[in-house]
């Protein structure tokens, strides 16, 4: 006589959604409860100095240059390509804007031709891709010939006494800094256009899985090409904007620009492989990393732990990133699994 076999519990096909919902919503809303729980703690660590109104302004104003290259970099990267020349085309474009300024150019003359410059350069390096060279080989190669292309217009020296152009830098119109209103609206149609327009969504589709919207009869090239576009555009307003604020026009192309750019794009979880991203959520990741900066600062902490802190986010957001994607394709994985052992029972 066979003793009967021990009862397996089956499970009820809830928990794994429930498991994959919880995950998604880590990946999608955790950066807006990281930055809740940053500023709560920065707020009595820092008190009574950090929850000021004076000094959310001051945050806002210093997470304004990085989010315009975020914006930059996170267009970039949804489209499925990373733009690394941003800091080249940002010195050109305010070198090219400081040297049309200084020799009697009009103020919005200079600035459109600074932002045109931006446009051509996006084009440029989105043609070349597009024979089949590595975007990264092609856009460090821009990179090195947009600093001495900005150099020779400078002269090696820099463009200085720009005071024409404080109505975008250090100007306030009712108590709020000029930068904070160019995010706010680059941000607003940016999201606009990704979310709410024809071109934004087949944008994020191409840098989802270009042959397959290639398959589908839309011309998947174009995207890429404005994605590039886009992100060379971003990449010239903050070159005009740093020189609104310094008053003063520099070829040096600074690395820290791409670095605290992509650390913000990757705290806000957009995928570096493209098709998955959120512009609100870039906006919040330059913020955390300014309100991090800020915070330290207050505390008399030095400046480079800022820098460490923000090396170590970035590994733990790329980390994050990976253990939700193995997470979210595990439990659908169970859950496929479990829907076809039901079918057979």
């Amino acid at each position: 006589m066979t003793a009967p076999a021990a009862e397996t519990t089956v499970p009820t096909g809830h928990d794994v959604p429930r498991a994959v919902s919880a995950l998604l919503f880590v990946r999608d809303r955790g950066i807006f409860v990281l930055w809740g729980l940053i500023l709560l703690a920065f707020s009595f660590w820092c008190a009574p100095y950090f929850a000021t109104l004076d000094n959310a302004l001051l945050i806002a104003n210093a997470a304004a240059l990085t989010a315009i290259f975020a914006a930059g970099v996170g267009f970039g990267v949804m489209t499925g390509v990373l733009d690394l020349s941003l800091p080249g085309t940002a010195a050109f474009a305010a070198c090219l804007t400081g040297w049309l300024v200084t020799n009697g150019q009009p103020i919005w003359l200079s600035l459109v031709a600074g932002l045109a410059s931006g446009v051509a350069i996006g084009l440029l390096n989105g043609l070349i891709v597009l024979r089949g060279f590595n975007p990264i080989i092609v856009t460090i190669g821009t990179l090195s010939a947009l600093s001495g292309l900005a150099a020779v217009i400078a002269g090696g020296y820099t463009f200085p006494g720009l005071t024409g152009l404080t109505f975008m830098g250090t100007d306030r119109y009712l108590g709020v800094p000029a930068p904070v209103y160019i995010v706010a609206l680059l941000f607003l149609v940016g999201t606009v256009f990704l979310t709410r327009t024809r071109d934004g969504i087949r944008l994020m589709a191409v840098g989802g899985n270009a042959e397959a919207v290639r398959r589908s009869g839309i011309h998947a090239d174009r995207y890429k090409v404005l994605g590039f576009v886009i992100s060379g555009l971003c990449a010239a307003l903050g070159g005009l904007v740093t020189a609104a604020i310094t008053t003063e026009a520099t070829p040096e192309a600074s690395p820290s620009i791409i670095f605290n750019a992509l650390t913000a794009v990757a705290l806000a979880g957009v995928a570096l492989t493209g098709g998955r991203g959120s512009l609100p959520r870039v906006l919040v990741g330059a913020l955390i990393l300014a309100t991090i900066a800020n915070g330290l600062t207050i505390r008399g902490v030095q400046p480079y732990w800022a820098t460490v802190t923000t090396g170590v986010l970035l590994l733990a957001s790329l980390l994050l990133e990976r253990i939700v994607q193995t997470g979210v394709s595990n439990r659908l994985m169970s859950s496929a699994n479990l829907s076809v052992h039901r079918k057979q029972v």
